[in-house]
This record gives structure tokens, C-alpha cells and sequence, in this order.
């Protein structure tokens, strides 16, 4: 979940196996920058992360083309 001054808003990063195995990890309380589509989902707002900054750290979720990072990891 992602807070911002406005709304409170569900952020899909990706399959938990996946995100589980990211070198960076994301906490509660952490501050991020989020970059995505806003979709609804079961009626909610979401964000389909693309990019995800954390300090220093970017994790591209998806490319330019939407492919998701994922793909093909399980081949």
C-alpha cells in the first residue's frame, strides 16, 4: 500500500517469488517513488508498478514495451 498526501492506493510490484529475490527490499514506512498505470481492480485503485525508487535504488518492473522483469524467469 502506498500513501501519498491524497489517497491510500494498493501497488502491485509483481509475483511474490519474484519480489521475494529483489536485492531491495521494500518496508513499511519506507519513502518510494512510484512509476506505473493506475488500473481498478475488484473496484479499487491500483498501481501496476513499472519503476520503483528507493533512495538510491530504481527497480524496473516492467520495460518500455510493459514486459514485465519476470518473464521468462521460470523457462
Amino acid at each position: 500500500m502506498l500513501k501519498t498526501d491524497k489517497e491510500t492506493v494498493s501497488v502491485q510490484l509483481g509475483p511474490e517469488w519474484y519480489v521475494e529475490r529483489l536485492d531491495t527490499k521494500i518496508q513499511k514506512g519506507d519513502e518510494i517513488e512510484v512509476k506505473g498505470s493506475r488500473v481498478t481492480i475488484s473496484g479499487k485503485p491500483t498501481i501496476i508498478a513499472a519503476e520503483v525508487k528507493k533512495g538510491d535504488s530504481t527497480l524496473v518492473r516492467r520495460d518500455s514495451a510493459g514486459i514485465p522483469a519476470w518473464a521468462g524467469w521460470r523457462r
